[in-house]
């Protein structure tokens, strides 16, 4: 069987066989049972009834019928996994064994204004009761996820913190140890420029010497300025520094810092999430309840 169109053995009958009325907004479809020879109706829901339920239906109801499908009048098989609703569209074929039944569903009727405006009131009413009677279920549970994603994330993350407490302490110590560097450096030139000035030559020769160092550390700071875009101040060149050593040794240890990142704000979200949950002032969760789950 290859389409209802040109088979030798289909019997084409009349589009009356077949009738289709809407009855309470759902359609009615009524047909003649091939076998049994008594019409029978079957109401189907089109928005969740498919094509091949409404066909088992049919067959389950007269268990002579050993083939039914549905054809597009262009001969075009209807899959079963068609909503009744899509069908119901257009005029279709409906082959029974070897009966091909020509069938036009009737144009339904557009729910006036008032109508609709009804029915939205009826679903926003059903959908706030339904919301009032499984809110606290739904809560509860959404409570039970939210602690268990929490220490999920904390197990992943206990790891990453024990190998980011040692990178950090690696990196504030050799921090520290620049800042004594420096500390040193400074106190070495300060005593090699007095040196030179009480004991080795007099000021009138220093003095331009000193200058000159005074104004390469100008030309040193401006040169920080235009490579950070930043001024050079202790704090910030410090923390600076802190991260340049912290990154460094991160790669060195393979610390994925975008992935701790990721769990970081995941955790902080979750956390944020439950704390909104517990408000039961504003989600009515029983205090009660909470009190025995803290």
């Amino acid at each position: 069987w290859r389409g209802w169109e040109g088979a030798p053995y289909s019997t084409l009958v009349p589009s009356d066989e077949v009738t289709i009325n809407y009855r309470h907004g759902l359609p009615v479809i009524t047909l003649m049972l091939p076998t049994r020879s008594e019409r029978c109706q079957f109401t189907v829901k089109p928005v969740v009834t498919t094509v091949g339920a409404f066909l088992q239906d049919v067959q389950r109801e007269d268990k002579g019928i050993e083939t039914a499908e549905v054809f597009t009048t262009d001969g075009i098989k209807v899959s079963d996994a068609t909503l009744m609703e899509v069908l119901l569209m257009n005029d279709f074929k409906l082959v029974i064994n070897s009966t091909v039944y020509s069938v036009s569903p009737p144009v339904k009727d557009k729910l006036s204004s008032e109508h609709a405006t009804d029915m939205e009131d009826i679903k926003s009413l059903v959908h706030r009761l339904f919301v009032a009677l499984h809110l606290e279920d739904h809560q509860i549970r959404k409570e039970r996820e939210l602690l268990q994603k929490l220490d999920h994330l904390k197990e992943e993350l206990l790891p990453l913190e024990q190998m980011k407490a040692r990178i950090m302490d690696s990196a504030d110590a050799k921090t520290s140890r620049l800042l004594w560097v420096g500390l040193a450096l400074m106190s070495t030139q300060g005593g090699a420029l007095a040196w030179l000035t009480w004991w080795v030559y007099s000021w009138d020769i220093m003095e331009p010497v000193t200058y000159f160092i005074t104004y390469g550390s100008a030309m040193a700071f401006y040169a920080y300025f235009v490579l950070t875009k930043q001024d050079y101040i202790y704090p910030h060149a410090k923390d600076r520094q802190f991260l340049h050593y912290f990154y460094r040794k991160s790669k060195k240890q393979r610390f994925n810092v975008e992935r701790y990142n990721k769990l970081k704000d995941d955790l902080a979200e979750a956390e944020e999430s439950l704390r909104r949950l517990r408000q039961p002032l504003q989600l009515r969760l029983p205090i009660q309840e909470i009190s025995d789950k803290d």
